[in-house]
């Protein structure tokens, strides 16, 4: 993929210090932390490292550290990387479904207040609608395993909560002595799923009040009184919840390449910025209301920096996060029946890398493709040092 012209870390840095003097009355040290990570990201700010092929010799000129946040566009490539190949072994020989679970656009004053909570509860209500329709026997009658991942953006950087799950168009039975494949043409029933979702969703919601953790200020402060709270979410019964289901798509190699679009996104990548002119930002956006064409949009650095860092997530969050027989604790007993039912074998488990040199190199030689490994580490401090020195203007 080619460089882009231009990227995040330059809207911060035209931004400056400016930006973060305007918006005190919101901003918090967070936001700081994360804006000052993405501005020094592979720069001389954070040190350097040399690299070295290990086969032929070759060395690579100086490379500048990366910031390594999890909401730098730049970082997350190589962490994409790292986790796709962590699940290779974990793929079963079966088609695979995408389905997507989006809260009501009523929800996203209450989300931003109350980040760990109505997130934690998304990613719950919608794990447990799949287990619990899927084991259904008038569905599927079988146990399934998924991997949930949390996006809280649109095409426009606003708030817009919604969990994309990627499952085995089937599932182990629950004797575990076989597998149960799902339809050819779909996985499980969309209004069964919608109904279950709300349901699971509006309860956890009622009992995280209930319980005193939900925060409630601004514009949502009458809430906390328990009659407006219940009046509050009455209408979210009035219709339906958004549960979208593509068909079942190819098998494992393809899951691979397709994993890549959802798994390590943050709310904007650096090739969708067109132009950073005039204290304004541009940048493409895709209209799903009109066939998904590419559109442009136009906002001030303050308002792209809002937007932006409304998802930013609490410190700690989990938002990849496996379930069924891929759930951490049950993986290596379930997995390998899976395999077995479905008649495959599934890959060795592969020796711990060294610290030396990685079994998996993300970056490999120019010369030769063997694995590049780090021979020496430079401090910012050492990095100066090692500058060029500056040239002083001779009087005319």
């Amino acid at each position: 993929m080619s460089r882009p012209l231009f990227e995040v870390a330059d809207v911060v840095r035209s931004a400056g210090a400016a930006f973060i003097e305007r918006n005190r009355h919101w901003i918090r040290w967070t936001h700081i932390k994360v804006l000052l990570a993405i501005a020094r990201c592979r720069t001389a700010a954070l040190g350097a490292h040399i690299d070295q092929c290990t086969c032929c010799g070759h060395r690579a000129p100086i490379s500048y550290n990366s910031c390594r946040n999890r909401h730098c566009p730049k970082c997350q490539m190589g962490a994409r990387e790292r986790w796709i190949e962590a699940r290779r072994r974990e793929l079963l020989p079966s088609p695979y479904v995408h389905l997507v679970f989006t809260l009501p656009p009523q929800l996203a004053s209450l989300a931003l207040q109350n980040k760990k909570v109505i997130y934690g509860l998304l990613l719950r209500a919608s794990a447990e609608t799949l287990l619990e329709v899927a084991r259904n026997p008038a569905h599927l009658g079988a146990e399934i395993g998924f991997f949930s991942v949390l996006h809280t953006w649109n095409q426009k950087l606003q708030l817009h909560p919604h969990v994309h799950c990627v499952v085995p168009a089937g599932g182990l039975a629950l004797d575990h002595t076989r597998w149960i494949p799902s339809h050819p043409r779909f996985f499980l029933p969309i209004p069964v799923l919608r109904r279950v979702f709300r349901g699971k969703f509006v309860a956890g919601l009622k009992s995280a009040f209930q319980d005193c953790q939900l925060h409630l200020s601004g514009n949502l402060t009458p809430l906390a009184q328990p009659k407006f709270f219940a009046a509050w979410l009455r209408p979210l019964f009035r219709k339906n919840w958004v549960v979208y289901s593509k068909p079942p798509f190819g098998g494992p190699a393809y899951v691979l390449q397709y994993l890549g679009r959802y798994t390590h996104r943050v709310a904007i990548s650096n090739h969708r910025l067109v132009s950073l002119a005039d204290g304004q930002v541009t940048f493409r956006w895709r209209d799903s209301a009109d066939h998904n064409q590419q559109k442009l949009m136009t906002l001030s650095l303050d308002e792209f920096l809002r937007r932006f860092l409304l998802h930013l997530l609490p410190k700690g969050f989990v938002r990849i996060r496996h379930f069924g027989f891929l759930a951490n604790r049950r993986r290596s007993r379930l997995l390998p029946l899976c395999f077995g039912a479905l008649g495959a074998v599934p890959l060795p488990a592969e020796p711990e890398p060294s610290t030396a040199q990685p079994s998996h190199p993300l970056w490999r030689c120019p010369k030769c493709g063997g694995p590049m490994a780090v021979i020496e580490r430079l401090t910012a401090a050492q990095i100066q040092l090692r500058a060029p020195p500056l040239l002083l203007a001779t009087p005319a």
